[in-house]
């Protein structure tokens, strides 16, 4: 049944109690204390109130924007690449020679022009082994010595330091116990020795013996069978 057609049933139904009422009562009370349209409105307004439903507000759908990061929170970092790549050109080497750009009009002035600041062990190795088996003879021949070791360093054939080359067992007569004798630091031919491995490992200027591994004194003939590269003083060089 319809709200109206509820009302209106109502609303008759409580005119003819009234109506009953007045006429079968001889008090005037009721009929003063409610009144026929006072009554038509309370039961016309109880009627609607209890009509009207309540409808449930539809829960708020989530929203599918994306919502900023909150205050104080980081955004999520980028995948860290991997440090060892990188776009530049890697530097070359220790001990690759780049005689195409030499620093120095001579061998000479490039010796003068080194550092004689602190060693590490490795060119104080690589040092020792110029001085011990190059000193006394000239700059061209205490290079000589120097790219042998660095060449061995990095042949495969050898170990992979300096250090190692020199102290390999067998290989050079100064050695004594995997060490070293003691040497006159403050002397000219340390200063030159040092000087001479700083260029010899930097490759920084060529010397005729390069690619030998091996050499010997010249007053020796060991009759090895291997290429023979050149003489520099008082050694012969071989690869």
């Amino acid at each position: 049944m319809s709200k109206q057609l509820r009302a209106a049933s109502l609303i008759a139904v409580t005119a003819t109690m009234i109506a009953t009422l007045i006429s079968t009562s001889g008090s005037g009370a009721i009929a003063q204390a409610m009144q026929p349209q006072a009554v038509v409105q309370q039961v016309v307004a109880q009627t609607v109130q209890q009509d009207v439903v309540e409808v449930p507000l539809a829960p708020a759908q989530p929203s599918t924007q994306t919502e900023p990061l909150p205050t104080g929170q980081d955004a999520p970092e980028a995948p860290i690449s991997d440090p060892s790549v990188s776009d530049a050109a890697p530097p070359a080497p220790t001990g690759q020679p780049s005689f195409e750009t030499p620093s120095a009009s001579s061998l000479v002035a490039l010796v003068n022009k080194q550092s004689q600041g602190d060693l590490s062990r490795e060119l104080a190795c690589l040092a020792g082994a110029i001085y011990f088996e190059a000193k006394g003879t000239s700059l061209a021949g205490q290079l000589a010595v120097g790219r042998v070791i660095v060449a061995r360093s990095s042949s495969g054939r050898f170990p992979a330091s300096y250090c190692g080359v020199v102290f390999q067992p067998s290989q050079f007569s100064f050695v004594r116990g995997r060490a070293m004798p003691a040497i006159n630091q403050s002397s000219r031919s340390w200063r030159e020795a040092v000087a001479i491995a700083r260029i010899a490992d930097s490759g920084s200027w060529r010397s005729p013996v390069e690619g030998a591994l091996f050499f010997h004194a010249s007053h020796v003939s060991p009759n090895w069978r291997l290429k023979r590269v050149a003489r520099v003083d008082n050694h012969i060089f071989y690869r």
